[in-house]
């Protein structure tokens, strides 16, 4: 059964909350407890939310245990199984790596993503529109406030 829809006010105080509290907390280095769980929990799902609306489709799929998956981009999907691409992190990585403070390259280099298959590479859909840098950050390209839905 699909979760419910996390509500755009909801989901974007926890996100704005979590990612002030982690750069602030050392950026890559901040440990997950810099955020409180429930807070944690609604960032990464509601992120992950905005991705797999941007990202629409079934062939890669996304992993930030243990709080959700997602499936995005379009291609070629999968119907059983495990699925052939695969993009696995920690919910840290994912907030800031959807936030633009972690580069896709950066985080595959230093091995706190984990990308398998041909097509698991979200370069082009990170960092999300709409989510800014975080207080004391420069902007990375991410939308303006106003993109925010």
């Amino acid at each position: 059964m699909a979760r419910a829809r996390i509500p755009d006010a909801e989901g974007w105080a926890a996100v704005d909350a979590a990612r002030v509290a982690l750069v602030a907390a050392g950026g890559t280095h901040a440990p997950s407890t810099a955020v409180p769980r429930p807070t944690l929990a609604t960032a990464v799902r509601y992120s992950l939310q905005l991705l797999a609306e941007r990202a629409k489709g079934n062939t890669v799929e996304v992993r930030v245990p243990p709080f959700a998956a997602i499936q995005c981009i379009e291609g070629p999907g999968h119907t059983r199984g495990t699925p052939p691409n695969v993009v696995e992190m920690d919910a840290v990585t994912w907030l800031l790596l959807a936030g633009g403070e972690l580069g896709w390259e950066a985080g595959v280099a230093g091995g706190t993503i984990h990308a398998s298959g041909q097509r698991a590479d979200l370069r082009g859909f990170v960092p999300i529109a709409g989510i800014r840098p975080a207080a004391g950050q420069s902007d990375t390209g991410t939308a303006a406030m106003d993109d925010r839905r």
